[in-house]
């Protein structure tokens, strides 16, 4: 069984993400009369790309949110009709410039069940050449990462963004 929607107010819709407050009927009876839900039309990839030498491909983003800029992996949307290995090889080359290949998915998960249907496919591949520049829009800079620095990124509690950190501690296994 499955909770059940009663009635929805929107509190706001947009491409991006959408904010509804809906009464919830629980399996056991029990009524949430405001539930806060966050709805994203869109499943997204974080890209784990390495290059065959035990180095991972980052990139350097400026987040408004946090107010910092910070070393991630390469993340993004997927894209209507595509699937979540076609939309990290596309993300890796927009936000790297490198073409990656031996896509494969490593795990999939909801990062917020509590309040959010977004859900994250972690995707490793290699990346192979580099065949254009990065999207300077949206990302700052690009650089690999040997194994020893990012396990010192992680100990060090340098990594901040959830999606990169949950990918890496995945391949630091």
């Amino acid at each position: 069984m499955k909770p059940e929607r009663l009635s929805r107010t929107v509190v706001h819709e947009n491409p991006w993400v959408n904010l509804y407050v809906d009464r919830v009927k629980f399996p056991n009876g029990h009524i949430v009369e405001r539930h806060h839900l966050l709805d994203f039309d869109r499943h997204a990839v974080v890209v784990v790309a390495d290059d065959g030498a035990g180095r991972v491909l980052f990139v350097r983003v400026c987040r408004y949110a946090t107010g910092s800029s910070d070393w991630e992996l390469p993340a993004g949307g997927i894209e209507a009709g595509e699937s979540a290995l076609s939309a990290a090889q596309r993300e890796a080359l927009e936000e790297t410039g490198y073409h990656t290949i031996c896509h494969e998915q490593v795990y999939c998960y909801y990062p917020m069940t509590g309040i959010a249907n977004k859900k994250i496919y972690i995707i490793h591949c290699r990346a192979v050449e580099r065949v254009q520049d990065f999207d300077k829009n949206e990302v700052d800079e690009v650089r690999w990462f040997s194994r020893e620095e990012i396990e010192q990124m992680v100990r060090d509690k340098v990594v901040t963004c959830g999606l990169s950190l949950t990918a890496l501690l995945l391949y630091l296994k």
